[in-house]
């Protein structure tokens, strides 16, 4: 159980993350700032459907198109990142087609780099916790 939370805390923190660099690099990728309770749902509707879609789609690319494999990852994203925007309450708002692209891409890459990096941080702190 322990092992789950931690889990999602992960994938939660690695979703902020990747939009806050976007926020942070891009022009037309932003955060409202001015409304915190915003960013917190942006963050975790992008965190689940992330964790929601990325399956999903890799099993109908499997079944249907095996050559596009290699882009569920960015098409993931895309997909949450869309569906973040169309909600209302969601403090996140992108606009052109430019930062549409590269802030995909930035959030993708942010994502699964902190994705990759995060856990053996928490692992380790979780042992030493355990230990001492």
């Amino acid at each position: 159980m322990l092992t789950l939370l931690l889990r999602a805390l992960i994938f939660l923190v690695s979703a902020a993350l990747g939009l806050l660099a976007a926020d942070l690099i891009l022009e037309g990728f932003t955060l409202h700032w001015d409304d915190w309770w915003g960013i917190l749902l942006a963050v975790v509707i992008f965190a689940v459907l992330q964790s929601v879609l990325a399956p999903w789609l890799l099993k109908i690319t499997r079944r249907h198109a095996n050559a596009l494999i290699g882009g569920i990852g960015l098409l993931s994203t895309f997909v949450a990142l869309l569906i973040a925007v169309l909600v209302p309450a969601a403090g996140i708002g992108i606009d052109g087609p430019v930062a549409w692209i590269i802030g995909t891409l930035v959030v993708w890459l942010v994502t699964a780099l902190a994705s990759w990096l995060l856990p053996p941080l928490f692992i380790r702190r979780k042992v030493q916790d355990r230990r001492g």
